[in-house]
């Protein structure tokens, strides 16, 4: 059985979503790539915005959600954190 992600993991995988989509990603490829519930991802994005780490944006007239300078910083030194967690068996 799986173990559940925390929070940093959460955030973690929504701004690793963003980034991998070049930068900027559709509110539904987002729901889709962070497997969370549409309610679950909602609050996450109002989270993340209010931290600056990403920002509501329209392309082509759609919704689209976009990776800031802080939310890169984010990505970069979480996964210095796991790597040394992991490099100690943590």
């Amino acid at each position: 059985m799986s173990e559940r992600r925390n929070q940093l993991e959460i955030i973690y995988d929504i701004l690793e979503a963003i980034q991998n989509k070049g930068g900027i990603i559709r509110p539904t490829h987002l729901l889709y790539k962070s497997n969370l519930s549409h309610a679950r991802m909602k609050e996450y994005i109002e989270q993340l915005t209010g931290k600056g780490m990403i920002t509501a944006t329209e392309r082509n007239d759609k919704p689209h959600f976009a990776i800031t300078e802080q939310g890169i910083k984010f990505l970069v030194d979480y996964k210095k954190v796991r790597e040394l967690t992991e490099a100690f068996g943590l």
